[in-house]
């Protein structure tokens, strides 16, 4: 349980000044930072408000007065109200901002929680439904299996101004009392973080089985199973940082790791991760009937982490790990819910022969043991964008999008200005990871599918030039069985001679 909260002084300041400023009764909006279980602290980078949804309500707005209220007017009755009013909270457009705004963060920076602007009065009148929120906030932003198993409620009260934080517990159920008080305060946050870097490549080969032999037959089924099972494997990479491994870079140099040390010099941190050799959890013992196929997925991943310093540098290599596995989610996610609402894509980012694709499915539900041709898919690339104190947030642009759809995300969501100089973006995936379906004949017999295909081509060539290389093919057939039996008599001669000799 989190036992005290640090905010960034300067954002939640701004933050204050900006509710102050806008005179709305009520605002909800997502908590961003991070918690860490392991030293009982909380972080609190930024709050973002939830933007309005499709039909322009707020996301969050105080009940109305009771009718025979209305009738009646004067300070006793206004003073009524504000006691008895609660709030009205679109708790699944808070869901879905969460979600998005999840995809836009780095390792080490997670939505922790939401904080809610309302008077004391509405916000004790509205507990149950402030933890659903809290909950299901955490549910969307929860990425990996072992996510954090608490939510934070910031509650900003301005009549009188003053700021308190709440711990809730995911699993318990929710009632009035499910919320508990933690210590909170101001400080520098976000000026003394450490950033660490990684480029991962990586390359998963997944089978695809036939339609009786396995329960995942779609894309979307095979490839999420692949990422769980590259996730657990993950765990266990050991970790290069600055070229040194099994240490802590520190202004010296390198130090050797004794339990959990914290890192001790400032910059950015190089990170390679060191997978087993020919270690493959996907890798299973199955007989050639039961595969009919081979999915790839392949390509680069670029991860940030951000970590504090109170913080163990083992965090750090954690939440690249699960940055990492987070993007490949993130991108599958992203080609899913594109697919949904378009299935049939007709841009350049999936390659095939479309001519067994069948009509009406998307590409996420295609059933993969009935594609006989090889397929390939192009996912989205992450370019990162500066955000604050020198950290980075990042989006995912497919093939055929521009940076403008990136402007608009961060505006809408992440609730900052639009970038305005490309030159600060940082676009280290020159190439986008792609998805590849192979049949298994494809990938016992490598050059099976060139050959197949050149045979056909060739053919008619092979016909024409047939005749005229008929004659020159047998005359040399000729000579070299002249050449062979020559040999054969050299050695039986030679033989003969020396049985003579002998004798």
């Amino acid at each position: 349980m989190m036992k005290a909260v640090v905010g960034d002084e300067t954002r939640l300041k701004l933050a204050e000044d900006r509710l102050s400023q806008s005179a709305i009764p009520a605002q909800v909006g997502l908590v961003v930072g991070k918690l860490n279980s392991s030293i009982d602290r909380g972080f609190v980078f930024d709050l973002l408000p939830t933007p309005p949804n499709d039909a322009g309500e707020p996301a969050c707005s105080l009940s109305e007065a009771p009718k025979d209220d209305k009738k009646k007017k004067g300070p006793k009755t206004k003073s009524l109200h504000d006691s008895s009013s609660s709030l009205l909270i679109d708790q699944d457009w808070v869901v879905e901002h969460a979600r998005q705004v999840s995809r836009m963060l780095v390792g080490g920076i997670k939505v922790i929680g939401i904080y809610i602007w309302a008077t004391e009065s509405s916000f004790k009148n509205s507990t149950i439904i402030l933890c659903q929120t809290v909950k299901g906030v955490a549910e969307a932003a929860s990425i990996l299996e072992i996510d954090q198993d608490e939510g934070l409620l910031i509650h900003i009260c301005y009549s009188p101004m003053k700021w308190t934080c709440r711990n809730f517990t995911l699993a318990s159920n929710i009632t009035s009392s499910s919320l508990r008080p933690c210590d909170f305060k101001l400080g520098r946050v976000l000026t003394s973080i450490h950033t660490f870097k990684c480029m991962y490549n990586f390359d998963i080969r997944l089978p695809i089985y036939h339609e009786s032999a396995s329960t995942a037959k779609t894309l979307t089924d095979i490839l999420r199973y692949g990422i769980s099972i590259h996730a657990k494997e993950l765990r266990g990479a050991k970790a290069m940082i600055n070229g040194c491994l099994g240490c802590v870079p520190s202004d010296l140099g390198c130090e050797m790791v004794v339990g959990d040390e914290p890192c001790l010099s400032d910059g950015l941190h190089e990170v390679e991760l060191l997978l087993p050799f020919m270690k493959d959890a996907s890798v299973e013992a199955c007989s050639q009937k039961e595969v009919v196929g081979i999915l790839v997925f392949s390509g680069s991943v670029c991860s940030f982490a951000c970590l504090n310093p109170k913080e163990p540098i083992s965090q750090a290599l954690a939440d690249i790990k699960g940055d990492i596995i987070m993007s490949l989610q993130s991108r599958l996610d992203i080609i899913c819910d594109e697919a949904d609402g378009d299935v049939n894509p007709t841009d350049d980012s999936c390659k095939e022969a479309n001519d067994e694709i069948p009509t009406g499915k998307p590409v996420s539900q295609l059933v993969l043991p009935l594609l006989r041709k090889q397929h390939r898919l192009s996912f989205p690339r992450r370019v990162f964008v500066p955000w604050l104190a020198g950290t980075y947030i990042c989006d995912y642009l497919q093939p055929f999008e521009t940076v403008e759809v990136l402007k608009d995300h961060c505006v809408e969501l992440m609730s900052m200005e639009a970038p305005t100089d490309p030159s600060t973006f940082l676009e280290p995936e020159i190439e986008a990871p792609t998805l590849t379906t192979k049949s298994f004949l494809d990938v016992a017999i490598p050059f099976n599918s060139a050959f197949s295909s050149e045979y056909h081509s060739q053919k008619r060539e092979t016909g024409t030039r047939e005749e005229s290389n008929q004659k020159p093919t047998k005359s040399a057939d000729f000579t070299m069985i002249i050449a062979v039996l020559l040999v054969f008599l050299s050695v039986f001669v030679g033989w003969v001679l020396f049985a003579v000799r002998a004798s």
